[in-house]
C-alpha cells in the first residue's frame, strides 16, 4: 500500500514549488531562524531580558563603542529593521528596567536620543561574557570551514536583499 503525502507535501506539490532550491533554501533558513529563536530565548531570559531587548542593548553598546553619544529612535530602529513603533516598546520596557535612558535631542525637541545606563552597561558586560560559548553551542553543527562558507553565503544573500529594498525604496 502506497504511503499518502502529508498535507503540507500536497500542497507544496499542488503549486510546483516543493523541489525547486529556492522554496527548500527560504524554507530551511526560516526554519533554522525560529529554532535558533527558541535556543536564545531562554539564554537571555537568564539575564531577564527578551532577544529584543537584546539586540536594542547591544546595538547600542555597540554605538558607544564607536563614539556615538547615542542614537535616536529612528537611528535605531533602522539599524534594526525594525519599525520605530515596535522599538519604542521595547525601548519603553528597557527604561522601566532602569538598563536605557531617553533624553531630548538638542536642537530638535522631537526627537529622542537612547543611551545605556550604567546597568545596562554592566548587564551587557554580563551578556557578553556568556555569549561566545553560546554562539559555538548554536554553531556546534558546523565544522570552522562551513560556518566560514554560511557567513559568506548569508552576506551575499544580504547584499542582494539590500539592493532589492534599495529598488522598492526609490519606485
Amino acid at each position: 500500500m502506497k504511503a499518502q503525502p502529508s498535507a503540507e507535501s500536497a500542497r507544496a506539490h499542488a503549486g510546483g514549488t516543493a523541489d525547486r532550491p529556492a522554496d527548500l533554501a527560504l524554507r530551511s533558513l526560516v526554519h533554522a531562524f525560529g529554532l535558533i529563536e527558541r535556543v536564545m530565548q531562554p539564554y537571555f531570559a537568564r539575564f531577564g531580558v527578551t532577544g529584543s531587548q537584546w539586540g536594542v542593548l547591544r546595538t547600542l553598546q555597540r554605538s558607544e563603542a564607536a563614539g556615538e553619544a547615542g542614537l535616536r529612535l529612528t537611528d535605531l530602529s533602522n539599524r534594526l529593521l525594525v519599525r520605530p513603533p515596535s522599538v519604542t516598546g521595547v525601548i519603553d520596557r528597557l527604561e522601566r528596567l532602569g538598563l536605557v535612558a531617553r533624553d531630548t535631542v538638542p536642537g530638535d525637541l522631537r526627537a529622542k536620543s537612547v543611551t545605556l545606563t550604567r546597568k545596562g552597561r554592566e548587564l551587557v558586560t554580563r551578556v557578553l561574557a556568556a555569549h561566545g560559548p553560546q554562539v559555538e553551542g548554536i554553531l556546534a553543527g558546523l565544522n570552522p570551514g562551513e560556518q566560514a562558507d554560511l557567513h559568506r553565503l548569508l552576506g551575499k544573500l544580504t547584499s542582494h536583499l539590500e539592493g532589492l529594498v534599495a529598488e522598492r525604496e526609490t519606485e
